[in-house]
């Protein structure tokens, strides 16, 4: 993650928190930078990093509720559950995830347009099986949206998430990647 250049705080956060068999990965982009951006993704994060475990379109409408207040954001949010080797995942506004498999073609998320906060549109969660090895990475719009195309998701998670902004990273926005590798063998 990294702020605007000239700014003290970002308004990207990442929230990667871990209950029983489920872990929630997220990434939110409080919209514009700076202090008013990094408040509302501060009060994003707090609801999600309170519900690991809930539906992940039950924790985008608490979002939205919340951050009523403030500027709003954009939310991407998925829920990894080693129980069954499963990913349900879903996302609003300008945020993007990619989950890439060896052997398996890149599967993206579509985010629902709109703005948590502001403009809450009919949500489209989606679960996907895993394998071992699975990666999943979500970027914020501070990250180019072109940045799997070339993507090689070799090396640990945080060598790939420092590969995507060095090379990705908008030098106009606050950027932020969170890579999440999973590892359960399957039972």
């Amino acid at each position: 993650m990294r702020p605007l250049s000239g700014e003290t705080e970002s308004g990207d956060k990442a929230v990667l928190e871990s209950s029983a068999d489920v872990t929630l990965a997220a990434v939110i982009d409080g919209l514009g930078h700076g202090p008013e951006a990094a408040t509302a993704a501060r009060v994003a994060a707090e609801i999600l990093e309170a519900g690991t475990g809930q539906e992940v379109g039950a924790l985008i409408e608490r979002c939205h509720r919340a951050l009523k207040q403030t500027r709003g954001a954009s939310i991407s949010i998925a829920a990894i559950d080693a129980g069954d080797n499963s990913m349900t995942w879903v996302a609003i506004g300008n945020v993007e995830g990619r989950l890439v498999e060896r052997q398996w073609p890149t599967r993206s998320i579509f985010p629902a347009a709109g703005v948590a906060g502001v403009e809450l549109p009919q949500l489209r969660p989606e679960t996907l099986d895993l394998r071992r090895g699975s990666t999943l990475i979500l970027a914020t719009d501070g990250v180019q949206s072109g940045f799997s195309d070339s993507l090689a998701a070799s090396g640990s998670p945080q060598q790939v998430a420092d590969r995507i902004l060095g090379e990705h990273g908008r030098s106009t926005d606050d950027a932020l990647v969170l890579v999440v590798r999973y590892l359960r063998v399957a039972k």
